[in-house]
């Protein structure tokens, strides 16, 4: 009987990106690395482009929102009257309860 053979292995976690060593005797972490650093934050000397850019998206949907509202009357009108010719062309029925069944 030998010396139990030292494996040890090393794991990237997939979600947070650190890394663990792990050692197969023990079963158990041996070392933890802490993942790198994400700096998701913008570039400041972009940052005035970046607000402006912000200003006309909004802008703009408050634009498509308003017309939107205007056609609202005409598009709901417009469906009632579809409606009404899909209820027309249908034989009036005597609608069934839950007691009749």
């Amino acid at each position: 009987m030998g010396k139990p053979r030292r494996e040890d292995f090393s794991v990237v976690c997939p979600c947070c990106g650190a890394r663990l060593l792990v050692d197969t005797n023990l079963q158990k972490v041996i070392s933890h690395e802490a993942p790198p650093k994400h700096i998701d934050a913008p570039d400041l000397g972009r940052a005035d482009a970046y607000l402006r850019e912000q200003a006309e998206r909004r802008e703009a949907l408050f634009r498509q929102s308003s017309e939107d509202e205007k056609s609202k009357s005409q598009v709901l009108q417009r469906k009632f009257e579809e409606a009404l010719k899909k209820s027309k062309d249908q034989p009036i029925e005597k609608p069934t309860r839950d007691i009749d069944l």
